[in-house]
C-alpha cells in the first residue's frame, strides 16, 4: 500500500526559508514522477513542482519560480521541495503527490492526474 509522509512545514517569517520533505513507501519509487501542490483555505488545490522520475527535469509554477525548488533522492524514496523567501500568500497545506510515469519528458499539472497523495504539511507565512 503506497504511503505518502510529508514533513518539515511550520510558521515562519516572510522572507525565511523552508525545506518540505516527503517519504514514500509501498510503490516503486522511481517508477514514478512527483509533484507538489499546495491548497490555501478556500482556493482550489495549486500546482507548485514536478520532478521526473529520473530527476532530470524538474518544473515549477511561475508564482514560485527563482524561489522555490524540487530534488529527488531515489535512493531514500524521497522528494524535497525548498522554499525560500516565502511570502504571506505562500501559506497553505502542502502536499506531496505521485505520478506513475517512466517517460523522461513526463510533466503532469493536474491535481487528478496524480495517483497517490501525502497527508499534507501546513506552512505559515507571517508579514
Amino acid at each position: 500500500q503506497a504511503k505518502l509522509v510529508e514533513s518539515g512545514g511550520g510558521s515562519v517569517q516572510a522572507g525565511d526559508s523552508l525545506k518540505l520533505s516527503c517519504t514514500v513507501s509501498g510503490l516503486t519509487f522511481w517508477n514514478y514522477a512527483m509533484g507538489w501542490f499546495r491548497q490555501a483555505p478556500g482556493k482550489e488545490r495549486e500546482f507548485i513542482a514536478h520532478v521526473t522520475w529520473t530527476g532530470r527535469d524538474t518544473h515549477v509554477a511561475d508564482s514560485v519560480k527563482g524561489r522555490f525548488t524540487i530534488s529527488r533522492d531515489n535512493a531514500k524514496s524521497m522528494v524535497h521541495l525548498q522554499m525560500n523567501s516565502l511570502k504571506p500568500e505562500d501559506s497553505a497545506v502542502y502536499y506531496c503527490a505521485a505520478d506513475y510515469c517512466r517517460n523522461s519528458d513526463c510533466l503532469e499539472l493536474k491535481a487528478e492526474e496524480y495517483d497517490y497523495w501525502g497527508q499534507g504539511t501546513q506552512v505559515t507565512v507571517s508579514s
